[in-house]
């Protein structure tokens, strides 16, 4: 969804107004015009990143200090992630196929995840933040966010939501598997021609990746790498998406229907600098970002003081938090769910 869709679904009388408002007020200081220049060098340094991994890997040879390179790839991938992240909000490109495209090479070819998957899954969540039943990114799986979710569970999964705080880190080691499963399945079952695309790259990902490593590492050795990169792999994006809303409470049935509302409340912003901006993606200013989705991430920065006198104008509550403080509200929240379940 666009911005000027937002605008016409919040326009109207009463609160509904709020939004088209602060969507006003963010057009005319240019903070939803796309930023070629900063996305031509985001995209180079990563690309340089991504080479700085190959060029390591090589050098290393078969050797035990290739899971150091692991790690590095690790993160380079969750960057690559990011920007792909980015493609599919329309944040670097206005037009559709050609976001499309850099999105497809991003998540597909260079990381193995399927970006239409990927794109469908994002937007219901974006539309829906924390709605049970709507958003897919709380639906009841290893982890349940709600006392109802427990309810439908078996003895065993009720035995494990209540220690599921304990488990939620670990758990985010299989996080990358979980995608690329998640991806894979999605691709089996699509017939359109964007599939076949998006399936060919990804094959040829994969065939790369394995090949690679077969090559030039020791069986033993080979597998350890692809355990420990795509272990890092899952808890790097896990650490960057568990902040924006774990813990949060889902809107109420009042505030469902106001976009601004549902948006905000359900939203926490990370605290910090530009290290805290580049390892998260620009994800720590998730209120601007879920307001203004295409907004590029490099003014979410920039509209953050905006969007906050705003919501104080109307008494909405914006909350902030430092990136320690979000996991453990995160965890406290599970906790408090796996503590009310009868085993």
């Amino acid at each position: 969804m666009t911005e000027q869709v937002y605008a016409r679904v919040s326009a109207g009388k009463g609160r509904g107004s709020d939004f088209a408002e602060l969507l006003r007020r963010v057009r005319e200081a240019g903070l939803l015009e796309r930023r070629i220049g900063y996305y031509a060098v985001k995209t180079a340094v990563t690309a340089a990143l991504l080479a700085g991994a190959g060029v390591l890997f090589v050098v290393l040879g078969d050797t035990w200090w290739q899971l150091f390179t692991a790690g590095y790839l690790a993160v380079v991938f969750t960057q690559i992630g990011f920007v792909g992240h980015d493609a599919g909000h329309r944040q670097i490109l206005r037009r559709r196929r050609a976001g499309d495209l850099v999105g497809i090479l991003h998540a597909n070819a260079l990381i193995g995840l399927s970006y239409g998957w990927w794109v469908d899954k994002h937007n219901r969540h974006h539309a829906h933040p924390n709605e049970v039943g709507r958003d897919p990114d709380v639906g009841a799986g290893a982890l349940v966010f709600t006392a109802g979710q427990t309810a439908r569970r078996g003895r065993l999964g009720r035995l494990a939501a209540r220690y599921q705080a304990w488990y939620f880190f670990p758990l985010l080691t299989l996080e990358g598997l979980n995608l690329h499963y998640g991806s894979i399945k999605s691709l089996l079952h699509r017939r359109d021609r964007g599939a076949l695309l998006e399936s060919g790259l990804l094959v040829l990902h994969v065939a790369a990746y394995v090949t690679v490593l077969v090559l030039l590492l020791s069986w033993g050795r080979a597998l350890a790498f692809a355990a420990v990169n795509q272990a890092v792999f899952g808890v790097y994006l896990g650490c960057a998406f568990a902040p924006n809303h774990k813990g949060m409470p889902g809107p109420s049935e009042q505030d469902a229907a106001d976009f601004l509302r549902r948006q905000v409340l359900s939203s926490r912003n990370v605290r910090g600098g530009p290290v805290t901006d580049w390892v998260l993606g620009g994800l720590n200013y998730q209120i601007e970002h879920h307001l203004f989705p295409s907004m590029p991430r490099v003014n979410l920065k920039r509209a953050r003081p905006l969007v906050r006198a705003f919501c104080a104008e109307r008494g909405i509550s914006y909350r902030e938090c430092s990136a320690f403080d979000s996991y453990r509200q995160a965890l406290r929240h599970l906790r408090s769910v796996g503590a009310v379940v009868e085993v």
